[in-house]
């Protein structure tokens, strides 16, 4: 019982780092206001740079992907103690990553700490996929880079990195560990990305989705 407990405590933990809004607490510092009545409205490293520029949208996608990372480490390390003294892989490690992948994504995008209304969790997930899963957000990361150079849309490059990240998380998976929990954890954070950009895949779709910048992309 006091296994379970500190287990649900990591998971908690995991949401409570992912409800420190870093778009809003940087916004508020560069530009005085809420962000999320700025730009696009979203809470994020994008709308961030958009409306107060390059360092403090280079300082947002910084702490909200370290969140992500501190979150599953801590999770990986908790759940790694308690496997110590229990038989089984109840309290598997990588098991642990994904799920407080999913829970600092969740609090990200449904911040305890600010009106449970967050960004979309891009930034977030490189640092949670750079414990559970590097080699699947260095392909993500490559995916997005070429994606935005050709279409220079930042919602597209993220879904396609976002598909990219959760295919090769799977082919990667050490499936000697209990793996279902692991692909159903690291589904359900492709789905929150997904539809946390519903409005951007309609207008994806309508052809009115903004580019970063004008011209030909180089």
């Amino acid at each position: 019982m006091i296994n379970l407990t500190i287990a649900i405590g990591a998971l908690i933990v995991a949401y409570l780092l992912g409800s420190v809004n870093f778009a809003v607490i940087i916004g508020k510092i560069f530009l005085g206001k809420d962000v999320r009545k700025e730009g696009s409205g979203n809470a994020g490293a994008t709308n961030v740079l958009r409306s107060a520029g390059i360092i403090p949208g280079l300082l947002t996608f910084l702490f909200d992907a370290f969140k992500g990372f501190l979150a599953c480490f801590i999770g990986k390390q908790i759940f790694e103690y308690l496997s110590s003294s229990v038989e089984g892989d109840m309290y598997n490690p990588s098991v642990g990553g994904y799920l407080c992948l999913v829970c600092v994504m969740l609090g990200h995008v449904f911040p305890i700490f600010f009106g449970f209304k967050g960004g979309k969790a891009v930034a977030v997930s490189v640092g949670t996929y750079a414990v559970c899963c590097y080699p699947a957000i260095l392909l993500g990361l490559l995916a997005f880079v070429v994606v935005l150079l050709i279409s220079r849309m930042v919602s597209l490059s993220s879904l396609v990195a976002t598909v990219t990240v959760v295919g090769s998380s799977i082919v990667f998976m050490d499936f000697s560990t209990p793996f279902i929990p692991q692909i159903i954890c690291t589904l359900l954070a492709g789905t929150i990305v997904f539809v946390k950009h519903k409005e951007n895949i309609i207008r994806l779709k309508n052809g009115t989705e903004k580019k970063m910048w004008k011209g030909k992309a180089k």
